[in-house]
């Protein structure tokens, strides 16, 4: 993810911390070490112990606890997020990194056909950790109620686990909401993809999280919770992602880049005026060249490239001045998938083509939609 910071590798994969983490601990911090009497009370009166409340009241302490109980929970999204990785890793599912981020963590995974005898354990891994955590967390309030001595010591380590107990079961019980493309959207998925076709559970479980994400936005408006409001919205958002991700899965399975790549292709070489280019683009109606000198590729050049240059510069100028050289290509025998990632992860429109070292053809983002649409006529 853009922004982040590599803090460590646990088990071979990347742990990272957002930006957006350094500005909700000191948040979370003012927010609980704010209400912190209010709370002890509740905690008290849930888990059924006396909290001496001297040391937790005492000068900046409460803000210290906030501080220490913010941090508790971000260490329980982390192992939560980190089941999750170690179940996909186990399953052969690549793991790119963890994320720490404003709302939660989330785990980067290898994107491949959803299968859903992995996902259901994968799925379940996360809340299950949450529920663990949490219950010893609550364990511990007891235990340190008849083993510590120190009335003030004891109802400090009784708030924090005791706070952080509950924090995590209610991460268990929200994560496990069936809204799509949260952990019980992902399960609700997983079970109706062993009654029917993938494409029509994922279809369900997306209206299902959709759905869920509108209740959470109208509670939100009614309650002033911006919280909730931007996790409708990254819901919402989500659902329709990973359903649109599904139908390009089905659709372009099977279908690779020599089957939708245009060629011969129309090239251009390094020492071509720029001036020329753009006659060629009129020309062809191509807004884009590969680069060839001596028969290698060698550049890719675009109208987006010919645009950073001022219209009485470009007189004076060649393809190679502007061309980004090295570019990324493909051989005719990639899945068209992977042309897809490509063009979208890297924003670009169009991918030279290269088989044992020769410009072979290109494919374009207009060509990948091309076969989506025929495929979508089968």
């Amino acid at each position: 993810m853009n922004a982040s910071l590599q803090i460590g590798n646990l088990a071979g994969i990347p742990v990272k911390l957002h930006w957006s983490f350094l500005l909700v601990i000191p948040l979370f911090a003012w927010i609980i070490g704010s209400q912190i009497l209010l709370t002890t009370e509740l905690i008290a009166a849930l888990f059924g112990v006396p909290i001496d409340v001297t040391l937790i009241a005492a000068g900046l302490n409460p803000y210290i606890l906030g501080t220490v109980v913010a941090l508790g929970l971000f260490v329980g999204v982390f192992i939560h997020e980190m089941a999750h990785s170690l179940i996909a890793k186990a399953k052969g599912i690549k793991i790119h990194s963890i994320t720490l981020l404003i709302l939660g963590g989330v785990s980067q995974m290898e994107e491949t056909m959803p299968d859903p005898k992995v996902e259901l354990p994968m799925a379940l891994a996360g809340p299950l950790t949450s529920l663990a955590i949490g219950l010893v967390s609550a364990a511990l309030v007891y235990v340190f109620d008849a083993i510590v001595a120190d009335p003030g010591i004891a109802g400090v380590l009784a708030f924090t686990f005791g706070y952080l107990g509950l924090l995590n079961i209610l991460l268990f019980g929200f994560n496990l909401l069936p809204a799509f493309p949260m952990d019980g959207g992902r399960v609700l998925r997983a079970w109706l993809a062993r009654r029917m076709p993938l494409s029509r559970a994922t279809r369900i479980a997306a209206d299902v999280g959709k759905a869920f994400a509108v209740l959470f936005g109208i509670v939100g408006l009614l309650l002033l919770n911006p919280i909730l409001i931007i996790i409708a919205f990254f819901i919402y958002i989500g659902a329709n992602q990973e359903a649109t991700f599904l139908r390009y899965n089905i659709l372009l399975q099977d279908v690779t880049v020599a089957d939708a790549m245009s060629s011969p292709v129309v090239t251009v070489e390094p020492t071509t005026p720029l001036s020329r280019l753009v006659e060629m683009m009129y020309e062809t109606k191509h807004l884009g060249f590969p680069v060839v000198e001596r028969g290698a590729l060698v550049g890719i050049v675009a109208l987006a490239d010919v645009h950073k240059i001022s219209p009485l510069d470009r007189e004076a100028m060649q393809v190679r001045d502007v061309m980004t050289r090295n570019p990324t290509n493909l051989p005719p025998s990639a899945p068209l998938l992977d042309a897809l990632r490509v063009i979208t992860g890297k924003d670009i429109g169009r991918i030279p083509v290269v088989a044992d070292g020769a410009l072979v053809g290109i494919v374009t983002r207009t060509d990948v939609l091309r076969v989506m649409e025929l495929r979508e006529e089968e």
